[in-house]
């Protein structure tokens, strides 16, 4: 049976991820594909720690929530109906988020060294085979988060975004040097435009 393909959504707060999520999965369904959506932090108790410590609910040092998103991927990885079964079903995964977020937001306050050990180093942390990186400016992204009139989180503010965005093209140079497959999308054109994109650097994980 062949595996099925596991690939990553990233990109700052307001980028789009999930609509071009959607439309990927729509994509690949078309092609006959079993897909199955995915985020982080999941809906595991993992997952739930974190949602309250996003909210400032609970107060984490930035190692703690390093750790707690480490743990939260593993679980992510290797629970029951998680990315290594699914994958190894023949299923493709797409996931929101994965550990370039952890070293894009916690790597830039702790120690990136540390924070990248412990996630591409982790014999229970699968490599995507594709990560899509959406590229969005800082003003742009608060514009749309402000216009969903979602409940702001405590890295949603124009001087975190922009050091998070500066710290995210950081780590896509970082560990596409390291021959990880990171496709970078200009998220500022229409919903189309970059789903037509997107689906082209997709289309060579699954036929290559």
């Amino acid at each position: 049976m062949e595996k099925g393909k596991f690939i990553v959504f990233e990109g700052i707060d307001g980028a789009g991820k999930s609509t071009q999520v959607e439309l990927l999965r729509k994509k690949l369904t078309q092609l006959g594909r079993e897909v199955v959506l995915t985020a982080e932090p999941t809906s595991l108790e993992s997952g739930k720690a974190i949602r309250r410590a996003l909210s400032g609910e609970v107060k984490k040092t930035e190692s703690e929530m390093a750790a707690m998103f480490v743990l939260d991927r593993i679980a992510h990885n290797n629970a029951e109906g998680g990315i290594k079964e699914l994958c190894e079903s023949g299923k493709d995964v797409i996931s929101d988020r994965y550990y370039y977020s952890t070293l894009a937001y916690q790597g830039q306050s702790t120690d990136y060294g540390w924070v990248k050990a412990m996630n591409t180093r982790c014999p229970d942390i699968k490599r995507p085979d594709l990560c899509i990186y959406l590229d969005l400016l800082p003003e742009q992204s608060l514009a749309r988060i402000q216009k969903r009139g979602e409940a702001v989180e405590i890295y949603e503010n124009k001087e975190k975004l922009t050091s998070v965005r500066n710290a995210f093209l950081s780590v896509i140079d970082d560990l596409g040097a390291d021959g990880e497959r990171i496709a970078a999308v200009d998220a500022s054109r229409t919903p189309e435009e970059i789903s037509e994109e997107i689906f082209k650097a997709v289309k060579e994980i699954l036929f290559d």
